[in-house]
Parts: structure tokens; C-alpha cells; sequence
């Protein structure tokens, strides 16, 4: 292993790509795939990013994946890792091995989608439910769909996915390569949350008649969720928790059971909003950021109407992946959020009060940061972006004496 050193700096938010807004994650993702590895690297440990004041870490570099995307824990401490082509891997930390899981659906690989998000049922142990997202496409275009099925593992590394069904899709599916947003998360009742960006088509967000620019509440199967607000008006719009959003990379619960998601603005103003029963957050009738045109946006001040955001960066961070940390290797930090910037090569530590937020520390990662997970043992995971550079490792961070 390579000699480990811990820094703590000053770390100061830097600008890195501030020109190119919170849609950072824009069309970036067209280089093709650097050829496949014959066996998984050994792992590397690097000294840990500045940070501020306390809790610096040990980086562990573990393997790399090709376009990774998102990452999930199953009971035994192995990995599900879906890569934006289509294909789903099991890793498993204990032996750096990494197997492929077969089963999965077709999947189409654009700029910014593919094979997306992936999350167990709340009760895998009993129904071994396995929930993902990606992008299908039809003559009437491309869209985000969420899709069930039964993981059934084998004994050499891998396993495959049965009884596949679709429970969920973006409607109405849109020509273009990005903002599919589709990140999957569930609530302590059980209850299916979905992510549902507005394709860069702007107005769809405050339409009540698409699901696009939503943040929707469905039960286990893809049927709307009893109480949500707008049930009343029947169809997609009976799906819908909140409205006027635009790129939603990252959600998460606290442990009082409020909702965080975070969306990347378009030049400027990335945002980390509390998500409220029935509130429009705007987009794009307001925003902390401008058009890429730098045509104005109104700012949230001037329409009290809208929920502003709780936290709002300009220089952006262009954020994704999001989880909020409860375990014990870093007991400071219980409580605490942690979300990965893109363009900002950071992660950005949130610290909570209730129903506020501020940005308490940011760690300089000099590496596109696309998801964050926290491990059984406490340590956190990330997943480096691939879609610049090729391939994306897959890394842990623990405290320096662990």
C-alpha cells in the first residue's frame, strides 16, 4: 500500500468551473469506455483531501468501474454498483473482487443517463427486492423508468436479476440527453420516493400534468401513496410530494424523518432544499442562477410564494449523490450530510439544525464526486464520476487510526 498521510488545511471553497453552473453535468458524458480491466486493481490509499478544522481521513482506492453511477449495500457487506452502460456488478470489499449481475434490462446510455440509481426494499431480507432506475427509449423518445426485481446471488461472485417489472416512468418522454434525475430512496413507513428531473424543458416543472420537475411518493409497487396533495386531480399529478424542480441528484432522510434534496441550478444557484407536502420550489420561474444564455432568472426573494432553498451556492458545487451519516467511525459527524460535487471535485459536509442547514466543510477530493454512501462499518464510500476520465474508482474513507 502506498504511504498514508493525513492534511488538515484550510480548505476554502474553490471555483472550479464556476462559468459552467450547477448543469455542470452537462453533456460531458460521450467519450467511450476505456477498455475493460482483466482483473480489479490492488487497492491504493492516498493521503486525505484538505479539509477544515477536525476529522481528517485515509482515502482508500479500491477499484474502478466504468461509469459508475450509484452504489448500494446488501446485508453481507458486498456493493451493487450500476454502471451508466447497463451493466450491474457486485463488488465485495472483502476479497477486491468484482462479479457482474445478469438480468438487467435494456438500457440506454446517453449524456447524462443510463443505468442509474439502485436501492434495496426496506425489507430485502424477507422479499429480496431490488429497485433500479435508467433510461428506455421509444419512438417517442427517451425517459426515466424505475424498475423492481428479485436479486438471486450466486456462489461464484454474481447472480441475476428475476422477475423484472416496471413500476414506474417519466411521462411524457422527451427528445434530449439530459436531466432524467431518478434517484430512488425509501421512508421509514416504506413508502418509494423518486427523483424526477424536467429534461431542460423548463415549464414541465410547474405542470401538474407531466411528472417531470418532481419529487414523487409512491407505494412499493409504483401506485401513488395514499395522502399525497394533489390526488384530487387524478393521473400523474396524483403521484406528486413537490413541484418546481429541475435536477435532482441526490435525496436523503434525517433521522426526525424530513426529507433533503438537493438540485443542481442552471448558472449558478445549486440548491439543498427541505422537501414540504405540496410546495412549488420555483424553477424556473425563480432561481438563485441565471440561464446559460445569462438571460435573468428571478431570484426566490422576489416571489415569497415559492419555497427558497434552505442552502443555495453560487459558484456552484454541481452536486449528486447525498446521504446523511449516523454510524460510528466518525462520531462527530453523526448527523451530518454529505454530498459529492462534480465540477466543485469536492465533498461537501451540511451540518442540520432542525429545519436549517449551512455548509460546515469542504473537502477538496480533485476528483469529480458522483455518489456517496455509507458503509456498514461506519466508513463513508464514494464513487468518482467516469464519465470525464474513463473509468471511476470506487473509494472508502475511514479516520486516521481506524
Amino acid at each position: 500500500m502506498n504511504a498514508i498521510r493525513n492534511v488538515l488545511a484550510l480548505g476554502i471553497a474553490t471555483a472550479l468551473l464556476a462559468a459552467c453552473g450547477g448543469g455542470a453535468d452537462t453533456a460531458v458524458d460521450t467519450a467511450p469506455s476505456p477498455p475493460a480491466e482483466t482483473a480489479p486493481p490492488a487497492v491504493a490509499e492516498t493521503p486525505a483531501p484538505a479539509a477544515v478544522g477536525e476529522g481528517a481521513f485515509v482515502v482508500a482506492e479500491l477499484a474502478r468501474f466504468d461509469y459508475p453511477w450509484a452504489m448500494t449495500f446488501l446485508p453481507d457487506g458486498r456493493l451493487l454498483v450500476t454502471q451508466m452502460s447497463g451493466e450491474l456488478k457486485l463488488y465485495d470489499p472483502s476479497g477486491n473482487t468484482s462479479g457482474d449481475i445478469g438480468g438487467v434490462p435494456q438500457v440506454t446510455h446517453v449524456a447524462q443517463g443510463g443505468l442509474g440509481d439502485v436501492v434495496l426494499h426496506p425489507h430485502y431480507a424477507d422479499n429480496q427486492w431490488v429497485y433500479l432506475s435508467y433510461v428506455e427509449t421509444d419512438e417517442t423518445g427517451l425517459g426515466a423508468v424505475v424498475a423492481r426485481a428479485k436479486l438471486a446471488l450466486d456462489d461464484a461472485g454474481g447472480g441475476k436479476l428475476q422477475d423484472l417489472e416496471t413500476i414506474w416512468r417519466q411521462t411524457p418522454k422527451k427528445s434530449g440527453d439530459g436531466h432524467f434525475g431518478y434517484r430512488i430512496a425509501f421512508d421509514a413507513e416504506g413508502k418509494l420516493w423518486i427523483s424526477s428531473s424536467e429534461r431542460k424543458e423548463f415549464d414541465p416543472a410547474q405542470d401538474l400534468g407531466t411528472n417531470l420537475g418532481k419529487i414523487l411518493r409512491l407505494n412499493d409497487d409504483g401506485t401513488p401513496a395514499e395522502g399525497n396533495p394533489f390526488a384530487d386531480q387524478g393521473g400523474v399529478a396524483a403521484q406528486v410530494w413537490t413541484l418546481g424542480h429541475r435536477n435532482i441528484l441526490g435525496m436523503a432522510f434525517d433521522a426526525e424523518g424530513r426529507l433533503w434534496a438537493h438540485e443542481m441550478g442552471p448558472k449558478g444557484g445549486d440548491e439543498l432544499n427541505l422537501i414540504v407536502k405540496g410546495e412549488n420550489y420555483g424553477y424556473p420561474l425563480v432561481s438563485n442562477g441565471n440561464h446559460y444564455d445569462d438571460t435573468p432568472i428571478p431570484d426566490h426573494a422576489t416571489r415569497p410564494e415559492f419555497r427558497a432553498p434552505v442552502v443555495s451556492w453560487t459558484p456552484v458545487i454541481s452536486p449528486a449523490g447525498f446521504m446523511i451519516y449516523d454510524g460510528g467511525l466518525f462520531p462527530e459527524w453523526n448527523g451530518n450530510g454529505f454530498i459529492g460535487g462534480m465540477s466543485s471535485m469536492s465533498l461537501v459536509r451540511i451540518a442540520f439544525g432542525g429545519e436549517t442547514a449551512s455548509e460546515a466543510q469542504r473537502f477538496d477530493m480533485q476528483r469529480r464526486i458522483r455518489e456517496v454512501e455509507q458503509g456498514p462499518d461506519g466508513a463513508i464510500w464514494l464513487l468518482e464520476d467516469g464519465t470525464r476520465k474513463g473509468k471511476g474508482w470506487l473509494m472508502r474513507l475511514t479516520p486516521p487510526q481506524a
